[in-house]
């Protein structure tokens, strides 16, 4: 396979949220960027620096933000991209409601209180049976945490002000799964529902009793999917070293 599979985390999340697929998915060599920590202020700038830095075709998986940042990516360079897996994404612009909810919690970051906004965001961020198993909160608020105040309120600005997606999408060809919890309170499963009605011939997932942070949530379901899918794209890149 001659395509590099990159995985993009969500919104202030890194490496830990991609653990237990780096792990399953050893043999197609993951490997998981940090452009959305490079201090760029847009969707559209991070996917430029992802395909400056990773050159040659890829295999884009995104979460969250991740998502918003691959479908960008396949935007502006779709030659590239041999294909594409989208998780608990939206290709929707921000709605109103949730740009006030984000300028209430970048006030909050400012003043140095990010703890009040995420551990209150563990309930919308986890179905209810992950909402209180200790050491998976734990590792979510962990790397939250880490990511300091400044990318909190620099990636939520960036979010906020995303491109609306759904335009281009009918224009990719190119293999695409579309993944979602089924209890996924911050990207519903609509929007993973719309996102497949728009890629054409693209495959929808759900899985059961999980909310937006599916990777982490639910691991041994989320690495069967992706596995099948990417039974299509023999492993072992030879794409030119990142």
């Amino acid at each position: 396979m001659n395509a590099r599979l990159i995985l993009l985390p969500g919104l202030a999340a890194d490496e830990t949220m991609w653990e237990a697929q780096c792990a399953a998915l050893a043999e197609w060599e993951p490997l998981v960027t940090d452009v959305h920590m490079l201090g760029h202020e847009t969707v559209e700038a991070m996917a430029a620096a992802l395909l400056a830095r990773h050159q040659g075709d890829l295999l884009l998986c995104g979460a969250s933000m991740g998502g918003m940042i691959a479908m960008e990516a396949a935007r502006q360079a779709p030659e590239r991209i041999d294909g594409l897996a989208l998780l608990g994404t939206t290709a929707r612009p921000e709605t109103p409601e949730m740009r006030q909810l984000r300028e209430t919690a970048i006030e909050l970051f400012g003043q140095g209180r990010a703890m009040e906004v995420i551990e209150a965001n563990v309930a919308f961020a986890f179905h209810a049976d992950q909402a209180h198993d200790a050491e998976l909160v734990r590792s979510y608020l962990d790397f939250v945490q880490r990511a300091g105040a400044e990318q909190l309120i620099r990636q939520n600005r960036a979010v906020m002000c995303r491109p609306d997606a759904r335009g281009h999408l009918s224009a990719l060809s190119c293999p695409t799964l579309v993944m979602c919890g089924d209890s996924d309170q911050l990207t519903p499963p609509e929007c993973s529902a719309e996102i497949a009605e728009l890629v054409p011939g693209a495959e929808l997932a759900t899985v059961a009793r999980c909310g937006h942070m599916l990777t982490m949530e639910q691991p041994a379901v989320v690495n069967a999917i992706l596995k099948a899918w990417l039974e299509r794209f023999a492993p072992g890149p030879e794409a030119a070293p990142a």
